[in-house]
């Protein structure tokens, strides 16, 4: 069963990774997680409109603590079913040939795939 995709803006994103990287952060903590300077009340802002979408909860203590509500796969789902049907017009195959183009495998990467390709593989012939 196929997932619905979370479309979320580049600052949801960029907020997002930063409650997976940290965990449940205060408004203060999760500032200093952004790699250039940012005023706490856009992060407080931010924070609480994520809290409103679903995507972030809030704990009741003081102070708060926020935290993802989603996990990072399912953010990603959004960008890659774009990615999917802008560059692979809905096939894998250009996309992925595409970033392995672009990208040089180590061994331990090359290893990875062919495993997750095998697995999926496996998969298919039990359903």
């Amino acid at each position: 069963m196929k997932k619905v995709a979370i479309a979320l803006t580049e600052g949801e994103l960029e907020l997002l990774q930063i409650l997976w990287n940290l965990g449940p952060s205060t408004i203060l903590e999760a500032q200093k997680g952004f790699e250039r300077p940012i005023e706490y009340p856009t992060v407080q802002t931010r924070l609480n409109r994520l809290v409103d979408k679903g995507l972030a909860k809030k704990s009741r203590f003081r102070p708060a603590k926020y935290s993802a509500a989603i996990a990072k796969s399912e953010a990603s789902a959004g960008h890659l079913d774009v990615l999917l049907h802008r560059i692979g017009e809905g096939s894998v195959v250009p996309l992925i040939s595409q970033l392995l183009d672009r990208q040089e495998l180590s061994d331990a990467e090359l290893a990875a795939l062919k495993k997750i390709v095998s697995d999926k593989e496996r998969r298919r012939g039990t359903d």
